[in-house]
């Protein structure tokens, strides 16, 4: 009976043994029959590109698949509880931004982004640009047009990083025209993953990183890492630089900033020196969950589709609500509406400390410039100033990354709870200071209910920026795409 199990284990051990070859073999075979296959696209490209190309259209008849998709991102068809592929006015949802933002440009204008393929036309419309008459003109550097299209590593090769970050941003409306697409994240020789914007790489380089030894993986991430980060504009050249070097964490970044005495403006009401965060994504993405387990950014917002046999990434890049069956459900069993309910749960509870956080915010500004029109001395708001610029750093870090509610809740929680601490000990700070010049009443509060009502509260004139930024659509705009199309720079329409 021994002899006999013995042998049927042997069987047994022998048949497992040739199943999982048997498995293998057809893995290693699918993966030859896939390498295969795209040789054969290289091999036999329609069109051969050399160097950086800008023009997504030519990429099209090559990867028909990839590029079909990626137009799909002009699409405004989405709307999540909280956010989508439409742009919503923040402003008017969330007034009290406009006094959080007094003497900065996101106080015109502020809305939620749209897909990548709105890239040009959005920065291009915003208030936020002004409107330009000449290459000289203007409030911002053409800095901010880095993340915005394959334009921009095609201008850096051609003049110089320095030199296209010292600029206008006006200057460049002929030349970067083209929105986000195929050579911001891919070679476009053989369409390897790669860096294409030099302030990555550098940040990487200040912490003793070699980003070349990055693995597939971890390029699926780092290619929208590029942009979809904390940055700010260095010196006078406005050279983009990422506050890495103590680390990922907003306190890191804070002591950064704090040490190079930085700040991104003066708040036209408080007078407090102002950190403006941007979009600091993948910083907080791998501060969650899922970034800790591996999940790159492409695992969920471009997930694999199949067509024909052929597998390939959805260039469709948006919200994976949009999509749960082929994103969280990958990896999750549970319905799509319990994973859908299980991000908005997050989502809900990290925005009730945000309104919080933003009212109280906004009425420390209000109460710091009162207290300067008491008579306040400097030395007497010194500590006042210091606590506003800590809460709205964090309030800002915490609500400027798009799902970072989601990608790292219990961070996002624990960093808006410290800048609400920290707005009320400031507030707390200025009674104080009011007391010293005998003012012990509640400090009157302005009507900053609407949008309309806040900007004009601050001293902004928006019939006046509206009328120009018109009229710079209507005349500047035409003309850098009619220069455009002259120099070959956008692809000829079929």
């Amino acid at each position: 009976m021994e002899k006999k199990l013995k042998s049927w284990q042997g069987w047994l051990l022998f048949g497992g043994s040739m199943v999982v070859v048997f498995v293998l073999g057809l893995c290693v075979s699918a993966l030859t029959e896939r390498r295969a296959e795209l040789a054969s696209v290289f091999n036999n490209r329609k069109t051969v590109i050399k160097g950086i190309e800008a023009r997504n259209e030519v990429f099209k008849d090559d990867f028909p698949r990839e590029y079909q998709t990626w137009t799909e991102t002009a699409k405004t068809d989405f709307q999540s509880e909280f956010n989508g592929n439409v742009a919503v006015d923040v402003l008017a949802q969330r007034p009290e931004m406009v006094v959080l933002w007094a003497g900065y440009a996101f106080s015109k204008d502020y809305s939620t982004p749209r897909g990548h393929m709105h890239a040009i036309e959005d920065i291009t419309a915003s208030l936020r640009t002004g409107a330009p008459a000449t290459d000289a003109d203007g409030p911002q550097p053409s800095t901010c047009w880095t993340c915005k299209s394959p334009d921009v590593p095609r201008m850096m090769e051609a003049v110089g990083v320095d030199a296209f970050y010292n600029n206008k941003w006006g200057a460049m409306g002929s030349e970067i025209v083209n929105p986000i697409g195929c050579a911001d994240c891919h070679e476009p020789e053989n369409m390897n993953l790669h860096i294409s914007r030099p302030a990555l790489i550098e940040a990487f380089q200040r912490q003793g990183k070699d980003i070349t030894k990055a693995t597939p993986q971890e390029m699926r991430s780092l290619v929208c890492a590029q942009c979809h980060v904390e940055y700010y504009f260095k010196g006078d050249g406005k050279y983009l630089t990422f506050p890495w070097d103590k680390g990922f964490t907003v306190e890191d970044m804070e002591a950064y900033y704090d040490e190079a005495d930085f700040a991104d403006y003066t708040h036209k009401l408080s007078r407090a020196r102002i950190l403006k965060a941007q979009h600091p994504d993948y910083e907080i993405s791998q501060m969650g969950i899922h970034g800790q387990r591996g999940v790159s950014c492409a695992d969920c917002h471009m997930p694999y589709k199949s067509e024909g046999g052929v597998k390939f990434s959805d260039h469709h890049i948006q919200s994976p609500l949009a999509m749960i069956d082929r994103t969280c459900q990958t990896c999750h069993r549970e319905s799509e509406e319990t994973l859908r309910n299980n991000v908005y749960e997050r989502q809900r509870k990290a925005n009730e400390i945000r309104t919080r956080l933003e009212q109280e915010l906004a009425k420390a500004h209000i109460e710091a410039k009162f207290a300067w029109d008491k008579g306040a001395t400097e030395d007497q708001m010194k500590d006042v100033l210091a606590l506003i610029r800590q809460a709205q750093w964090r309030w800002d870090f915490g609500v400027a990354s798009h799902g970072g509610a989601f990608h790292a809740p219990q961070e996002i929680q624990r960093i808006l709870s410290h800048g609400l601490d920290k707005a009320m000990q400031a507030r707390l700070a200025v009674t104080k200071v009011l007391a010293k010049h005998g003012y012990t009443d509640d400090v009157p509060m302005p009507d900053i209910s609407t949008k309309e009502k806040a900007q004009e509260y601050i001293g902004l004139d928006m019939d006046a920026e509206r009328a120009a930024k018109d009229k710079f659509l209507k005349t500047t705009v035409p003309a850098w795409l009619e220069k455009a199309k002259a120099n070959n720079r956008l692809a000829q329409k079929s």
